[in-house]
Protein backbone atom coordinates (compact mmCIF):
# COMPACT_ATOMS: atom_id res chain seq x y z
CA UNK A 1 0.00 0.00 0.00
CA UNK A 2 1.30 3.44 -0.88
CA UNK A 3 -0.63 5.35 1.79
CA UNK A 4 -1.89 4.34 5.22
CA UNK A 5 -4.30 6.40 7.31
CA UNK A 6 -4.20 5.24 10.92
CA UNK A 7 -6.79 6.03 13.55
CA UNK A 8 -6.72 5.73 17.33
CA UNK A 9 -3.01 6.49 17.59
CA UNK A 10 -2.12 8.79 20.48
CA UNK A 11 -0.60 12.15 19.59
CA UNK A 12 2.34 13.62 21.46
CA UNK A 13 4.30 16.78 20.68
CA UNK A 14 7.56 14.93 19.96
CA UNK A 15 5.96 12.24 17.82
CA UNK A 16 7.24 9.42 20.01
CA UNK A 17 4.16 7.20 19.58
CA UNK A 18 4.07 7.66 15.81
CA UNK A 19 7.81 7.03 15.50
CA UNK A 20 7.53 3.81 17.50
CA UNK A 21 4.93 2.58 15.04
CA UNK A 22 6.36 3.97 11.81
CA UNK A 23 10.14 3.67 12.18
CA UNK A 24 10.15 -0.12 11.65
CA UNK A 25 8.13 0.41 8.45
CA UNK A 26 10.93 1.40 6.10
CA UNK A 27 8.55 1.75 3.15
CA UNK A 28 6.78 4.78 4.68
CA UNK A 29 9.30 7.63 5.03
CA UNK A 30 6.68 10.41 4.85
CA UNK A 31 4.38 11.12 7.78
CA UNK A 32 1.79 13.64 8.84
CA UNK A 33 -0.03 14.17 12.10
CA UNK A 34 -1.31 17.10 14.12
CA UNK A 35 -2.92 17.55 17.48
CA UNK A 36 -6.48 16.18 17.47
CA UNK A 37 -9.49 17.64 19.23
CA UNK A 38 -9.67 14.61 21.50
CA UNK A 39 -8.55 15.70 24.92
CA UNK A 40 -8.23 19.34 23.85
CA UNK A 41 -9.84 21.12 26.77
CA UNK A 42 -12.43 23.73 25.99
CA UNK A 43 -12.04 25.72 29.21
CA UNK A 44 -15.74 25.18 29.93
CA UNK A 45 -17.71 22.85 32.18
CA UNK A 46 -19.58 21.15 29.34
CA UNK A 47 -20.79 18.16 31.33
CA UNK A 48 -22.11 20.32 34.17
CA UNK A 49 -20.31 18.46 36.94
CA UNK A 50 -18.92 21.63 38.49
CA UNK A 51 -15.33 20.84 37.50
CA UNK A 52 -13.13 21.78 34.55
CA UNK A 53 -10.81 19.46 32.67
CA UNK A 54 -12.82 16.24 32.54
CA UNK A 55 -13.00 14.04 29.44
CA UNK A 56 -16.47 15.38 28.59
CA UNK A 57 -15.29 18.98 28.84
CA UNK A 58 -12.85 18.50 25.97
CA UNK A 59 -13.52 19.36 22.32
CA UNK A 60 -13.44 15.61 21.67
CA UNK A 61 -13.96 13.04 24.42
CA UNK A 62 -10.66 11.67 25.77
CA UNK A 63 -8.98 11.00 29.08
CA UNK A 64 -5.86 12.96 28.10
CA UNK A 65 -4.73 15.41 25.42
CA UNK A 66 -4.01 13.67 22.13
CA UNK A 67 -5.60 10.34 23.01
CA UNK A 68 -6.95 8.54 19.95
CA UNK A 69 -5.56 10.84 17.27
CA UNK A 70 -4.80 10.14 13.60
CA UNK A 71 -1.76 9.91 11.35
CA UNK A 72 -0.92 9.49 7.66
CA UNK A 73 2.00 7.31 6.52
CA UNK A 74 3.06 7.44 2.89
CA UNK A 75 5.62 6.12 0.43
CA UNK A 76 4.97 9.25 -1.59
CA UNK A 77 5.82 12.80 -0.45
CA UNK A 78 3.21 14.61 1.65
CA UNK A 79 2.90 18.34 1.00
CA UNK A 80 2.62 19.29 4.66
CA UNK A 81 2.52 23.02 3.91
CA UNK A 82 -0.57 22.54 1.73
CA UNK A 83 -2.57 20.51 4.29
CA UNK A 84 -5.99 21.96 5.01
CA UNK A 85 -6.86 21.37 8.65
CA UNK A 86 -10.55 21.93 9.38
CA UNK A 87 -10.43 20.56 12.92
CA UNK A 88 -11.23 23.99 14.34
CA UNK A 89 -14.34 24.42 12.20
CA UNK A 90 -17.26 25.51 14.45
CA UNK A 91 -20.06 22.97 14.46
CA UNK A 92 -22.68 25.71 14.44
CA UNK A 93 -21.25 27.11 11.17
CA UNK A 94 -22.13 24.01 9.16
CA UNK A 95 -25.07 24.80 6.84
CA UNK A 96 -28.30 23.24 8.17
CA UNK A 97 -26.42 22.03 11.22
CA UNK A 98 -27.93 19.62 13.74
CA UNK A 99 -26.04 21.37 16.55
CA UNK A 100 -28.30 22.23 19.49
CA UNK A 101 -26.20 24.87 21.24
CA UNK A 102 -27.26 28.46 21.92
CA UNK A 103 -24.05 29.97 20.51
CA UNK A 104 -22.56 30.87 23.88
CA UNK A 105 -20.22 27.85 23.87
CA UNK A 106 -18.85 27.32 20.33
CA UNK A 107 -18.15 23.61 19.88
CA UNK A 108 -15.81 22.31 17.21
CA UNK A 109 -17.42 19.98 14.67
CA UNK A 110 -14.54 17.50 14.60
CA UNK A 111 -14.38 14.98 17.40
CA UNK A 112 -10.89 14.01 16.25
CA UNK A 113 -9.87 15.78 13.01
CA UNK A 114 -11.01 16.78 9.55
CA UNK A 115 -7.96 16.92 7.25
CA UNK A 116 -7.39 17.45 3.54
CA UNK A 117 -3.88 16.01 3.04
CA UNK A 118 -2.18 16.28 -0.40
CA UNK A 119 0.09 13.43 -1.49
CA UNK A 120 2.45 14.16 -4.40
CA UNK A 121 2.22 11.65 -7.25
CA UNK A 122 5.08 10.66 -9.58
CA UNK A 123 3.11 12.03 -12.54
CA UNK A 124 3.35 15.53 -11.07
CA UNK A 125 -0.19 15.65 -9.76
CA UNK A 126 -1.51 15.50 -6.22
CA UNK A 127 -4.03 13.19 -4.61
CA UNK A 128 -5.87 14.75 -1.68
CA UNK A 129 -6.88 12.55 1.24
CA UNK A 130 -10.07 13.80 2.89
CA UNK A 131 -10.04 12.03 6.21
CA UNK A 132 -11.78 12.11 9.61
CA UNK A 133 -12.68 9.98 12.62
CA UNK A 134 -16.17 10.73 13.92
CA UNK A 135 -17.63 10.31 17.38
CA UNK A 136 -19.68 7.25 18.24
CA UNK A 137 -23.41 8.06 17.88
CA UNK A 138 -24.16 6.75 21.39
CA UNK A 139 -23.21 7.48 25.02
CA UNK A 140 -25.56 10.47 25.30
CA UNK A 141 -29.18 11.14 26.26
CA UNK A 142 -32.48 11.68 24.47
CA UNK A 143 -31.11 14.87 22.90
CA UNK A 144 -28.89 12.59 20.76
CA UNK A 145 -25.99 15.04 20.83
CA UNK A 146 -23.42 12.46 19.73
CA UNK A 147 -25.72 11.14 17.02
CA UNK A 148 -26.19 14.65 15.68
CA UNK A 149 -22.48 15.39 15.75
CA UNK A 150 -21.64 12.06 14.10
CA UNK A 151 -24.09 12.87 11.29
CA UNK A 152 -22.67 16.34 10.70
CA UNK A 153 -19.05 15.12 10.75
CA UNK A 154 -19.78 12.96 7.69
CA UNK A 155 -21.92 15.63 6.07
CA UNK A 156 -18.99 18.07 6.23
CA UNK A 157 -17.26 16.21 3.39
CA UNK A 158 -20.42 16.19 1.27
CA UNK A 159 -20.69 19.97 1.57
CA UNK A 160 -16.95 20.36 1.00
CA UNK A 161 -17.10 18.44 -2.28
CA UNK A 162 -20.05 20.55 -3.37
CA UNK A 163 -18.18 23.80 -2.76
CA UNK A 164 -20.54 24.96 0.00
CA UNK A 165 -17.76 25.64 2.51
CA UNK A 166 -15.03 28.28 2.50
CA UNK A 167 -12.38 26.26 0.65
CA UNK A 168 -12.66 25.30 -3.01
CA UNK A 169 -13.06 21.52 -3.38
CA UNK A 170 -10.08 19.50 -4.64
CA UNK A 171 -9.92 17.99 -8.10
CA UNK A 172 -8.46 14.54 -7.33
CA UNK A 173 -9.34 13.00 -3.98
CA UNK A 174 -10.30 10.04 -1.84
CA UNK A 175 -12.69 10.35 1.11
CA UNK A 176 -11.58 7.92 3.80
CA UNK A 177 -11.88 7.42 7.51
CA UNK A 178 -14.01 6.13 10.35
CA UNK A 179 -17.54 7.50 10.09
CA UNK A 180 -18.78 5.34 12.98
CA UNK A 181 -22.05 5.11 11.05
CA UNK A 182 -23.52 2.20 9.12
CA UNK A 183 -25.84 3.05 6.20
CA UNK A 184 -28.52 0.65 7.41
CA UNK A 185 -27.85 -0.69 10.90
CA UNK A 186 -26.86 0.55 14.33
CA UNK A 187 -27.95 3.68 16.19
CA UNK A 188 -26.53 6.43 13.96
CA UNK A 189 -28.43 8.90 11.81
CA UNK A 190 -27.47 7.22 8.51
CA UNK A 191 -28.54 9.95 6.06
CA UNK A 192 -25.13 11.63 5.95
CA UNK A 193 -23.08 8.52 5.31
CA UNK A 194 -25.63 7.40 2.71
CA UNK A 195 -25.14 10.80 1.10
CA UNK A 196 -21.43 10.07 0.73
CA UNK A 197 -21.96 6.54 -0.57
CA UNK A 198 -24.29 7.78 -3.31
CA UNK A 199 -22.60 11.13 -4.03
CA UNK A 200 -22.05 11.84 -7.72
CA UNK A 201 -18.43 12.86 -7.11
CA UNK A 202 -17.62 9.60 -5.31
CA UNK A 203 -17.80 5.88 -5.92
CA UNK A 204 -18.42 3.14 -3.39
CA UNK A 205 -16.25 0.09 -4.14
CA UNK A 206 -18.31 -1.91 -1.64
CA UNK A 207 -15.33 -3.51 0.08
CA UNK A 208 -16.05 -6.92 1.59
CA UNK A 209 -14.34 -9.78 3.39
CA UNK A 210 -15.08 -13.45 3.99
CA UNK A 211 -14.01 -13.08 7.62
CA UNK A 212 -16.78 -10.61 8.39
CA UNK A 213 -19.40 -13.06 7.15
CA UNK A 214 -17.92 -15.85 9.24
CA UNK A 215 -17.80 -13.62 12.33
CA UNK A 216 -21.42 -12.55 11.98
CA UNK A 217 -22.65 -16.12 11.64
CA UNK A 218 -20.51 -17.35 14.51
CA UNK A 219 -21.50 -14.54 16.87
CA UNK A 220 -25.17 -14.50 15.95
CA UNK A 221 -27.08 -12.21 18.29
CA UNK A 222 -28.14 -8.87 16.85
CA UNK A 223 -26.18 -9.54 13.64
CA UNK A 224 -28.96 -11.82 12.43
CA UNK A 225 -31.35 -8.85 12.33
CA UNK A 226 -29.10 -6.47 10.37
CA UNK A 227 -30.17 -5.24 6.96
CA UNK A 228 -26.70 -4.91 5.41
CA UNK A 229 -24.96 -8.10 4.24
CA UNK A 230 -22.38 -9.03 6.90
CA UNK A 231 -19.58 -9.24 4.30
CA UNK A 232 -19.56 -5.41 4.21
CA UNK A 233 -18.88 -5.06 7.96
CA UNK A 234 -15.66 -3.34 9.02
CA UNK A 235 -15.91 -3.33 12.81
CA UNK A 236 -16.54 -6.08 15.36
CA UNK A 237 -18.60 -4.89 18.32
CA UNK A 238 -20.41 -7.00 20.96
CA UNK A 239 -23.42 -8.89 19.65
CA UNK A 240 -25.75 -9.39 22.63
CA UNK A 241 -29.17 -7.76 22.76
CA UNK A 242 -28.67 -4.04 23.25
CA UNK A 243 -25.22 -4.09 21.62
CA UNK A 244 -24.53 -2.79 18.09
CA UNK A 245 -23.09 -5.98 16.63
CA UNK A 246 -20.79 -5.91 13.61
CA UNK A 247 -21.22 -2.85 11.38
CA UNK A 248 -19.85 -1.10 8.31
CA UNK A 249 -18.39 2.11 9.74
CA UNK A 250 -15.00 2.55 8.00
CA UNK A 251 -14.83 3.80 4.41
CA UNK A 252 -12.47 4.42 1.50
CA UNK A 253 -14.43 6.20 -1.24
CA UNK A 254 -12.39 7.30 -4.28
CA UNK A 255 -13.33 10.06 -6.68
CA UNK A 256 -15.68 8.92 -9.42
CA UNK A 257 -12.94 9.94 -11.90
CA UNK A 258 -10.66 7.07 -10.86
CA UNK A 259 -10.68 3.47 -12.04
CA UNK A 260 -10.91 1.08 -9.09
CA UNK A 261 -8.93 -2.08 -9.86
CA UNK A 262 -9.32 -3.90 -6.55
CA UNK A 263 -10.56 -3.39 -3.00
CA UNK A 264 -11.35 -5.23 0.19
CA UNK A 265 -11.39 -5.41 3.98
CA UNK A 266 -8.62 -7.16 5.90
CA UNK A 267 -10.77 -9.43 8.07
CA UNK A 268 -9.34 -12.94 8.16
CA UNK A 269 -11.35 -15.90 9.38
CA UNK A 270 -11.66 -15.20 13.13
CA UNK A 271 -10.96 -18.85 13.92
CA UNK A 272 -7.45 -18.66 12.42
CA UNK A 273 -4.27 -17.44 14.14
CA UNK A 274 -4.12 -14.41 11.85
CA UNK A 275 -7.76 -13.61 12.54
CA UNK A 276 -7.06 -13.75 16.26
CA UNK A 277 -4.11 -11.36 15.92
CA UNK A 278 -6.14 -8.89 13.85
CA UNK A 279 -8.92 -8.93 16.44
CA UNK A 280 -6.44 -8.14 19.20
CA UNK A 281 -5.10 -5.15 17.27
CA UNK A 282 -8.43 -3.34 16.93
CA UNK A 283 -12.15 -3.89 16.66
CA UNK A 284 -11.89 -1.93 13.37
CA UNK A 285 -10.54 -3.69 10.28
CA UNK A 286 -8.31 -2.24 7.56
CA UNK A 287 -10.30 -1.10 4.51
CA UNK A 288 -8.32 -0.69 1.29
CA UNK A 289 -8.73 0.19 -2.36
CA UNK A 290 -6.44 0.06 -5.38
CA UNK A 291 -6.99 2.82 -7.93
CA UNK A 292 -5.52 3.99 -11.21
CA UNK A 293 -4.64 7.66 -10.84
CA UNK A 294 -3.06 8.34 -14.23
CA UNK A 295 0.04 7.54 -16.29
CA UNK A 296 -0.37 3.88 -15.46
CA UNK A 297 0.28 4.49 -11.76
CA UNK A 298 -1.51 2.06 -9.47
CA UNK A 299 -1.99 3.12 -5.87
CA UNK A 300 -3.52 1.42 -2.88
CA UNK A 301 -5.13 3.55 -0.22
Amino acid sequence: MDVLVIGDIDFDLRGVALAALADPLDDYPYRFTQRPNRGLHSGRDRDGDGRLGSARDAEGFADFAGQGGMAVLSRLPIDVEAVRDFSGFPWADLPDTLELGDGRDPVRLSTTVHWDVPVALPNGGALRLLTWHATEPVFDGPEDRNGRRNHDEARFWQLYLEGQLAEAPPEHFVVLGTANADPNDGESRPEAVRGLLTHAALQDPGQTSDGASVAALRDGGVNTGHQSPPAFDTADWPDAVGDPGNLRVDYVLPSARFDVTDSGVVWPDPDTALGHDVALASRHRLVWVEIEVGDGLSDRR
